[in-house]
């Protein structure tokens, strides 16, 4: 396995991601931040925070596939949701948990940081993603 992934003890327990990735391999994969659009820039999910996770977290999936990589090979995902405010969790775990089996998503998920952000690149955009993987 080029990933591995656990929480200490003595760490914070239960997150919804774990602490600590470590990583064997020599190749290097970053997905650029995804969000919730099609292939042909058709938005998905306007407004809807868990649906808008869950289209940017397949796109990434999509951008590690292309890569021969999976989210079994991520070191750390960061997401970036707009006007973030801790009541949007639920929001924002219900698109982690839509999506976690379609995309063979692991949960808890590798180390994450959700960072927010007052306005991403255009005003329907809610959420995007980015991951970090190691190939062998």
């Amino acid at each position: 396995m080029t990933v591995q992934h656990f929480t200490p003890e003595g760490m914070m327990q239960p997150t919804p991601y774990h602490h600590v990735a470590v990583g064997r391999g020599t190749t290097q994969v970053h997905v650029s931040g995804q969000v919730a659009r099609l292939a042909d820039g058709t938005p998905v999910a306007p407004g809807d925070l868990a649906g808008q996770v869950a289209q940017a977290l397949r796109n990434a999936a999509l951008g590690l596939a292309g890569a021969g990589a999976s989210f079994a090979d991520v070191l750390r995902l960061t997401f970036y949701v707009t006007q973030w405010n801790p009541e949007k969790i639920g929001d924002f775990m219900a698109g982690v948990e839509a999506v976690a089996e379609e995309i063979s998503l692991p949960l808890p998920m590798p180390p994450a940081s959700l960072i927010g952000v007052d306005y991403l690149f255009e005003p329907d955009v809610l959420v995007e993603v980015e991951a970090t993987a190691l190939l062998d």
